[in-house]
């Protein structure tokens, strides 16, 4: 079956690191972009011998989803120094235009999950589909009460991507999210109470399962997701309720 694909106009651009940028998109064709948060979208683009190729991208927009569907695709992009991708994205200028297809995948909140705390865990830019996550959650903790435990793992504070967000969503619930920033280098002045210095693998025996019915959600540098899932099941956490989706960096 053919892929169907789509123009993405650029409407704006920031740098959510020094080499990680956030981009905003709005359907060219005036379209709206139904997707569920955890999927992700494909760019097609050609290389400089006309060769068609693509990358993927997990979506980052934060969205009222029983509003009605998404008006923007918004996604976090890892510049790489001679990537064909990174020259691109940072080509682009507000106003142009990207083909794009899906969205895709199931790294998604299950509508039966009936689980009381999630773990999600990340690096990277692997911490986007929490980001689309968040209004999801919020309307989980009114109704059954959910708890919500976020490991994101970074070398600086400065690599923390969208830290700042889910360190105020944390704030505005209490009781229900929890957000751990686990560095490996550098903590920053008067580090949060909930700031851990090493790896996100390293603090699992402090937020790991903490009852039967948890689900974990890993997502980022394979070999981080690799060892937290050896770490989660050896604590007796089901093969079923670890979801795991891997990042690898591509040119």
């Amino acid at each position: 079956m053919a892929i169907v694909q789509f123009p993405l106009k650029l409407v704006s651009r920031r740098m959510l690191a020094p080499t990680v940028a956030h981009l905003a998109f709005a359907r060219a064709d005036g379209q709206p972009l139904p997707f569920v948060p955890g999927q992700f979208l494909q760019v097609h683009f050609h290389y400089g011998d006309g060769t068609a190729t693509k990358r993927s991208y997990s979506l980052a927009t934060r969205h009222d989803h029983a509003a009605g569907p998404a008006e923007s695709a918004e996604i976090a992009v890892s510049y790489v120094a001679g990537g064909a991708a990174t020259a691109l994205f940072e080509g682009l200028q507000p106003g142009d235009e990207i083909q794009a297809s899906g969205p895709y995948g199931r790294f998604c909140l299950m509508p039966d999950d009936a689980n009381g705390r999630y773990l999600l865990i990340a690096t990277g830019t692997g911490v986007t589909p929490y980001r689309a996550m968040l209004p999801q959650l919020e309307a989980l903790f009114a109704a059954r009460g959910l708890r919500v435990v976020l490991l994101q793992g970074a070398r600086t504070p400065a690599e923390l991507l969208y830290g700042d967000e889910f360190r105020a969503f944390a704030d505005a619930h209490p009781g229900h999210f929890r957000y751990v920033p686990c560095l490996s280098r550098e903590l920053p002045a008067g580090p949060h109470p909930d700031v851990r210095h090493g790896y996100v693998q390293q603090f699992l025996g402090e937020f790991g399962p903490d009852g039967a019915d948890d689900i974990a959600y890993l997502c980022g540098n394979p070999n981080m997701v690799d060892a937290c899932f050896e770490a989660l099941k050896d604590a007796g956490l089901e093969v079923r309720r670890i979801r795991r989706e891997k990042y690898v960096s591509s040119k």
